[in-house]
């Protein structure tokens, strides 16, 4: 209970700063670079569910983002409201987690990867070859320069957004690792036979991770068409999506919610600096060595360093 009131005083203090600088910077690429981090939280705290929690390495991450986009584009030409683009695009999401499960959480190891990451080739062909998504030549998605809340400009409006996104996924991160769902996940994690052994229902808590995982990255893509204003297929499929939430929770510390939160911020916030004084072509460079050097040096991440110093 203690730990509880802690945890929410600091997700407040969390929520308060960062919801205040709109009305302390003016700078409109600060919100661009900080909606970027944010949405790294996400996404790394979404990889960790399945592939931290379960040790299930997923690389279709940028398939679900970009599931979010594209349905988000999709309700965006149908006219439906950004609330409803914003549900729709988690609920597929979800969906198509709890389907790849289904059909992929019998594989083990390497071949489980790979059959995530056939799941990102498999989509990005359908989007090419749907018009109605924009093909391959992308769409755009226009939107207002205000902020629909009278405060600010669009980019402030997004903001909000995708902060309040991110302390959610934190929040669910959190509940999934101490409740009975993640003390299964972890246990799988450890020797799935022993698991199954003691009577953990393994492959229902891997199709909750799936699923949970699935809606969780779907969620981070939801608000993405509005902030580049045009969706492309090399845009939804971004290979840094896949890397970077793969290596963030492994440069913050595996199976915690706080270690994907640690790597997202200090990757993302760096990769966001190198783009401004060096550029963006730098960036999965930083990413792999950091990748190589947690993984060689470092393997339990920034949480493994402290908690040894401890």
């Amino acid at each position: 209970m203690k730990n509880n009131s802690k945890f929410l005083f600091g997700m407040l203090v969390f929520a308060a700063v960062l919801g205040s600088l709109p009305f302390l910077i003016k700078s409109e690429y600060f919100f661009f670079a900080a909606y970027s981090v944010l949405q790294f939280v996400i996404l790394a705290t979404a990889w960790n569910i399945l592939g931290g929690y379960a040790g299930y390495v997923n690389f279709g991450s940028a398939a679900f983002f970009a599931i979010g986009a594209y349905a988000t584009v999709a309700g965006f030409k149908l006219q439906l409201p950004q609330g409803v683009n914003i549900l729709l695009g988690t609920f597929i999401a979800g969906l198509v987690g709890l389907g790849m499960g289904y059909l992929t959480l019998r594989l083990k190891g390497v071949f489980f990867s790979i059959a995530t990451l056939a799941l990102s080739v498999v989509l990005l062909t359908i989007v090419i070859n749907t018009p109605f998504l924009g093909g391959a030549r992308g769409v755009y998605v226009i939107v207002p320069r205000e902020s629909p809340i009278g405060v600010g400009q669009y980019i402030h409006w997004l903001y909000f957004l995708i902060l309040g996104m991110a302390i959610l996924s934190v929040i669910v991160a959190r509940y999934i690792q101490h409740s009975s769902l993640g003390q299964g996940l972890m246990a799988i994690r450890d020797d799935e036979l022993a698991a199954e052994g003691l009577g953990v229902p393994t492959l229902r808590l891997k199709l909750y991770a799936t699923t949970i995982s699935g809606a969780m990255m779907g969620l981070a893509g939801t608000t993405f068409p509005y902030l580049i204003t045009y969706m492309e297929p090399t845009a939804a499929f971004n290979l840094s999506f896949a890397v970077n939430s793969i290596a963030m929770p492994i440069v913050g510390g595996l199976g915690s919610w706080l270690g994907p939160l640690i790597g997202a911020l200090l990757l993302g916030s760096i990769q966001q600096v190198a783009s401004v004084t060096l550029s963006s072509t730098w960036n999965l460079l930083i990413v792999g060595g950091m990748l190589v050097f947690f993984v060689t040096l470092a393997p339990n991440g920034i949480m493994g360093i402290f908690k040894k110093k401890n």
